[in-house]
């Protein structure tokens, strides 16, 4: 149902409550597909939603103005979950005008194959509805090439599209009438696994919005998730961050196994680095899913993988958590591997060092391995490994 945001700004978007994977993205707390319509002299729609949702949308936005009243789409980002509805409303909001960046409008037009009459704007560009002006600030790959934010006068919101968005379903809609820690935390994985290989790119549209622009944000409203409205500066606080690609004392030990022994080697190793103080933390990967750890790959300084050798090579799971780590670009200023092995020295652990490689991590560290089970004395060698770590990840800022 549409919520009224502040007067004559609605929610109209959509609660995807049982939502549990988006791309692979694990989403226990489900999703929504913001949209926002503004009703002044002129009236314009931002952002579309999902498709098998398109019915609910119309219902949510005839609750405010019949769809043949609407002046303005305005579409700020080209992918399905913001742009599948257009069809439909499209047709229904026949006295329209489709906005979209300029880099969108050939996107759009080849996406969904219509006769659409739309209408690119460039940064700068203004579009007066009355007493409201909005003013379009494109944003390339935050995190497509066609993405746009809408930024609302006199109100000063930001309509930021999927920046500060969070994968998270509630019934009310604002930060503020929630818990706090839960939305950062999803902000925090929202941002670590769609944006984080973009941080420099995010870095300097956010110095071009708050330095060169200079614009005061009174609410961030993004396409999914909860509206920021009253820790708005907090949440582009933690994006300065994030994008600046700080990293805090903290290990990752990211493994698996087949007979327990690279799991034991991964103890050990914990237990070497606890030992020096610094903050460990554990996952094994067919226990854990992929997007929770990228979580906490954002801010940590080192990843340790840990992986069996099979058929002389890389384990399947660490070998996919590999893959899509690579793409993401991790901020980690150290790494290695270690594992098992049976009758060939070389294989899984060799394998993942040249995917940590690729990966750019500066420092790559010599590995650690042991054949079959670990004895006592090669689990004290990892721990001995650890330690050397800690005092190296000790060392670095």
């Amino acid at each position: 149902m549409p919520i009224e945001i502040i007067d004559g700004i609605y929610y109209v978007g959509i609660h995807d409550w049982n939502l549990r994977n988006f791309h692979g993205y694990s989403t226990y707390r489900g999703s929504t597909y913001n949209s926002y319509l503004i009703v002044d002299d002129k009236i314009a729609l931002i952002d579309q939603v999902k498709g098998p949702f398109t019915e609910e949308f119309i219902k949510n936005i005839e609750e405010i103005v019949p769809l043949d009243k609407i002046d303005y789409l305005i579409c700020n980002h080209l992918e399905g979950d913001h742009s599948q509805s257009l069809v439909k409303i499209s047709e229904l909001a026949k006295n329209a005008q489709i906005i979209t960046s300029e880099r969108g409008k050939p996107g759009f037009l080849k996406m969904y194959k219509k006769d659409w009459d739309i209408k690119p704007v460039k940064e700068g560009d203004e579009l007066n509805l009355g007493k409201r002006k909005l003013k379009f600030l494109p944003v390339p790959m935050i995190h497509w090439p066609d993405s746009m934010m809408t930024y609302c006068l006199p109100d000063k919101i930001l309509f930021s599209n999927d920046a500060f968005g969070q994968h998270i379903c509630r019934s009310k809609i604002f930060d503020d009438e929630n818990d706090l820690n839960k939305i950062l935390d999803e902000a925090k994985k929202y941002y670590a696994n769609i944006v984080m290989h973009l941080s420099g790119i995010i870095l300097r549209a956010l110095k071009k919005i708050t330095e060169d622009l200079k614009l005061e944000i009174k609410m961030i409203c993004p396409s999914h998730g909860v509206i920021w409205r009253s820790h708005t500066l907090k949440i582009i606080e933690k994006y300065l961050y994030w994008s600046n690609r700080n990293t805090e004392e903290k290990v990752l030990i990211i493994y698996d196994t087949m007979w327990h022994s690279t799991e034991k080697m991964a103890m050990a190793i914990a237990e070497g680095i606890i030992t020096e103080g610094v903050e460990t933390r554990i996952y094994n990967l067919t226990l854990t899913d992929n997007s929770d750890i990228i979580k906490e790959v954002l801010d940590s300084r080192a990843l340790l993988i840990g992986t069996p050798t099979i058929n002389n090579g890389i384990f399947p799971t660490v070998g996919g958590f590999l893959t899509y780590l690579k793409g993401l670009k991790p901020p980690a200023k150290i790494a290695s591997a270690f594992g098992s092995y049976g009758w060939s020295p070389k294989g899984g652990v060799e394998a993942a060092l040249e995917e940590l490689k690729e990966a750019k991590i500066p420092e790559i560290i010599e590995p650690i391995k042991c054949q079959f089970t670990p004895d006592p004395e090669e689990l004290e060698a990892c721990k001995e490994w650890g330690k050397n770590i800690a005092i190296k990840v000790k060392s670095l800022s």
